[in-house]
């Protein structure tokens, strides 16, 4: 694949293959997911192409859904989803028409409500229509409709020499089906079924007459499936939705919840919870949150790891799930194709007919350089949070395995470095995989193999952790090698990546023992794993928190001044809620815990103006009076770790630490954020039992308690 294929792969890029006429903005569309199923739908509830749809398994089954009334498009009143994010709803009405019979009908007299939800592969829809005027009116509704079957890589900007065969629509008296032939032989098809027989029906649009008396309603159901439903209805319709949501409240049912004095503060968190519980699906081997709507429905590893790093206090299921699966699908075997290597921990996997095909090498693609040391991280993260022992021992042989894979990694350099295999795969294999995401002050692109900060960082936290479990295991010799491992790597990472003329660390180091002289907020992510030595923390904070990086929104991802530096790219100057959290959490490791709880407050009213949803990430202008932060284009909405960032700040604000192996609760210079006077978090497990813990701000102080019917059953342990 060359340079410029690359390209297409990267949401970035997606800019360019987008309709223009089409409102992109994420946070003006509304998506709905339910296992490998999802939606993407502007305000109108319509899909018109342009990266919306009903995906299935990666693939595109219904790329237009379109409303019409009497051949014009509705005006909106307004757009939702539920709370639980299981129903959609769009409110609209009529604009000036005229009747099947001739006569005009005003603008505003019909109402139309269309309500939406996804259940076990198929989408359900009701569309209701109520007549306010005084007169009695039949109105021409016509549904247009297509199916692309296009692969999510195509949809992100992908070109394929060949593809599948389409088929002829097939029509009987209530639903159209839809179908294509892959080249992988796999058959794909979309149904769509009616609660009624339209009075004229094609192979891309249903026209129904329907009479609606004055004062009165007229409802027609719509499903979209694998195949033909047996009758839409009313029942069909309140059973599937019934259900969607009894699943949806099991998966918020897990962990402890927050509640705050602040009603609007209580609404983002809500919300914020609600995402990660929409974006998780349960697998074989527990709930795994995928990354992200539209372009990352699936299970990643990095992302997994984080989403469940920044929920780990509050539900530590998630993580056992995540680390589960992982381990399942640990690389066995060397391919250049999949940059696969024993030990090696996966980065992404697809579904879809290119992945099958092996046009690209994402059906299990393992070109992440930091998951792995992620992993391992994670392990240890949840076995200090719960105790669970028994499960770490499970783990034991994948995480031996994922170590030689790092120290093998670091062979050569004496750092993990990484250079893609075959040109098919990512160029830069950090978080930041952007093809100029990683660069020189003066903009050369360093040749590989390239070590990245933040990734020494994990592998110190990894070899860290390791030695911990391994004495808890009574393997003292592999304690003391992985000891020795973790100071040597934090020993090089202050030799080699330190910049005493800047004052910061250096984003990498190329093939050619180069340091890239750029500072970025990937030096942040080593304040979260504490590898710096306490003064070239305090110096690399004093810079994140400074202008250059602090938008008053959050933390751009790289500073102003660096020569790629744009406030609109992807990676080079934009604001990832998710690294702002992470930066967030190594401020408060080195004590600069008031300076978080003003990066959570910037990233709660930045959420605010989102609709209470963080997206993946916007752009990074600098925050002015009376604006609102400006979106990103193409970024997905929502995004599993931009939704965990608010319990990752908030609970770095709290100062909350909870030690699963002596069960207790650790509380270090508690703050709480602006505008809050008391937090509470209920059903907060710790050990066998759980508890509901309280902070509340009394003057100038923040003191935290725990709930009488608790008092002395869990040691609290606070330091002011």
């Amino acid at each position: 694949m060359t340079e410029l294929d690359e390209r297409k792969l990267d949401p970035a890029v997606a800019l360019s293959s987008l309709d223009e006429t089409a409102p992109r903005e994420p946070h003006r569309l509304f998506a709905l997911k339910q296992g490998d199923c999802f939606a993407v739908v502007d305000a109108y509830g319509d899909i018109r192409g342009a990266g919306d749809g009903f995906f299935r398994d990666d693939t595109r089954v219904l790329s237009e859904f379109r409303l019409t009334i009497g051949g014009r498009q509705m005006s909106l009143l307004g757009a939702s989803l539920s709370q639980d994010n299981v129903l959609f709803t769009s409110n609209l009405t009529n604009l000036p028409i005229q009747s099947a019979g001739g006569r005009d009908i005003p603008q505003g007299a019909i109402h139309i409500e269309r309500v939406r939800l996804i259940w076990q592969d198929r989408l359900f829809e009701r569309i209701t229509l109520s007549n306010y005027s005084r007169e009695h009116s039949t109105v021409t509704v016509s549904l247009h409709f297509a199916a692309d079957f296009r692969d999510m890589f195509e949809v992100r900007g992908s070109t394929r020499v060949r593809r599948g065969t389409t088929h002829v629509a097939k029509t009987d008296k209530t639903s159209v089906l839809l179908g294509y032939d892959g080249l992988d032989g796999l058959p794909r098809l979309s149904a769509i079924s009616f609660s009624q027989a339209p009075d004229q029906l094609s192979d891309n649009r249903a026209d129904f007459l329907i009479a609606v008396t004055k004062r009165s309603q007229k409802v027609l159901y719509i499903e979209v499936g694998p195949d033909v439903a047996d009758a839409p209805d009313r029942d069909r319709f309140r059973a599937a939705a019934a259900r969607a949501r009894f699943g949806m409240r099991a998966k918020r049912r897990h962990g402890a919840t927050v509640h705050s004095s602040g009603r609007v503060f209580n609404d983002w968190v809500e919300r914020a919870r609600a995402d990660v519980a929409l974006l998780t699906t349960e697998l074989s081997t527990g709930p795994y949150p995928y990354a992200g709507i539209p372009w990352f429905s699936t299970a990643f590893g990095r992302d997994g790891v984080i989403s469940s790093l920044q929920m780990l206090w509050l539900n530590p299921g998630l993580a056992r799930g995540v680390l589960a699966f992982l381990a399942e699908h640990q690389a066995t075997e060397t391919s250049p194709f999949s940059d696969s290597q024993p030990g090696k921990i996966m980065h992404e996997t697809r579904k879809g007919e290119m992945a099958a095909l092996r046009e690209l090498p994402f059906g299990r693609y393992y070109g992440g350089v930091d998951t792995t040391p992620l992993y391992i991280h994670l392990a240890s993260a949840y076995a200090e949070r719960t105790g669970d022992m028994a499960f770490i021992d499970k783990l034991w042989p994948s995480l031996k395995a994922a170590a030689e894979w790092t120290e093998e990694a670091s062979r050569a350099t004496g750092f993990v470095t990484y250079q893609r295999a075959a040109e098919s795969g990512l160029a830069n294999q950090g978080w930041k995989d952007s093809f100029d995401s990683v660069f020189h002050a003066d903009g050369r692109i360093p040749k590989g193999p390239i070590a990245l900060v933040e990734v020494q960082g994990y592998v110190f936290a990894a070899f860290r952790g390791l030695a911990a479990l391994a004495r808890r295991r009574g393997e003292f010799a592999d304690a003391e090698h992985w000891e020795n491992r973790a100071e040597e790597m934090r020993v090089a990472v202050e030799r080699d990546f330190w910049l005493d003329d800047m004052n910061f660390y250096a984003l990498a180091i190329d093939g050619e023992g180069q340091p890239c002289k750029v500072r970025t907020s990937n030096a942040g992510h080593l304040l979260f794993v504490g590898l710096p030595q306490p003064e070239r923390a305090r110096l690399v904070a004093e810079q994140l928190l400074s202008a250059s990086f602090h938008s008053g929104w959050g933390l751009r991802t790289l500073a102003d001044d660096a020569v790629f530096f744009n406030p609109m790219s992807y990676h080079n100057g934009s604001i990832w809620p998710h690294d702002t959290a992470l930066c967030g959490v190594g401020l408060a490791r080195y004590g600069e815990r008031d300076s978080v709880v003003r990066l959570m407050s910037g990233t709660f009213e930045s959420a605010v103006h989102f609709n209470m949803r963080l997206p993946e990430l916007f752009c990074g202008f600098t925050r002015a009076p009376g604006e609102a932060p400006i979106a990103y284009p193409v970024a997905c909405l929502p995004q599993a770790w931009s939704a965990g960032s608010a319990f990752m700040l908030m609970q770095a604000c709290l100062g909350l630490e909870i030690d699963g192996w002596e069960g207790e609760l650790h509380v270090t210079r508690p703050r709480l954020p602006i505008g809050i006077d008391t937090l509470t978090l209920r059903h907060l497990s710790v050990g066998d039992k759980a508890i509901d813990l309280t902070f509340q701000r009394v003057g100038d102080r923040v003191v935290a308690f725990l709930s009488d019917r608790h008092e002395g059953q869990v040691p609290l342990i606070v330091r002011t």
